[in-house]
């Protein structure tokens, strides 16, 4: 996928050095989903804590780096780039950013309500408590492949 991205728009990808593989979520029926939404159109945002970067040992995302997203099997199904990065406490998500996100009716209070059960699972899991104060990763992407799927860029 990233060699058909990288031929067809050279320009996009001169001087970047790396990408991520990743899905969504933390299970394969929210992968699926969430990835769904992406394709659709709908889900145009993300949202992660920076806590989970770290344990992974992940680096933060950074504004114009790619990601392939897969599905719940790992298969490759689009490239994304981030447009937009904001890093802060929960109370940073708003209105506009929840309705990005497209995730169950888009609302801020769907996103607030879902996101607490899932940072609180996701934290657990690590043997940690959140709270929200804990810093977010707010982002915003774009999708750049397959071509039936790219965002006007």
């Amino acid at each position: 996928m990233w060699g058909a991205y990288s031929e067809a728009f050279p320009e996009a990808v001169a001087g970047v050095p790396e990408y991520t593989v990743e899905h969504f979520g933390d299970h394969a029926r929210l992968a699926d989903e969430l990835l769904e939404l992406v394709l659709s159109g709908r889900k145009r945002a993300t949202a992660e804590l920076v806590d989970d970067f770290v344990a992974r040992g992940d680096a933060l995302p950074r504004i114009g780096a790619h990601w392939i997203a897969c599905d719940s099997s790992g298969e490759p199904r689009a490239i994304i780039r981030s447009t937009d990065l904001r890093v802060g406490p929960f109370a940073l998500g708003d209105a506009a950013f929840a309705a990005a996100e497209a995730e169950d009716d888009g609302s801020l209070e769907s996103w607030q309500r879902e996101h607490r059960r899932y940072w609180n699972r996701l934290s657990a899991a690590r043997g940690a408590t959140w709270s929200e104060s804990q810093e977010i990763v707010f982002e915003r992407f774009i999708v750049v492949w397959p071509p039936e799927h790219r965002d006007e860029v």
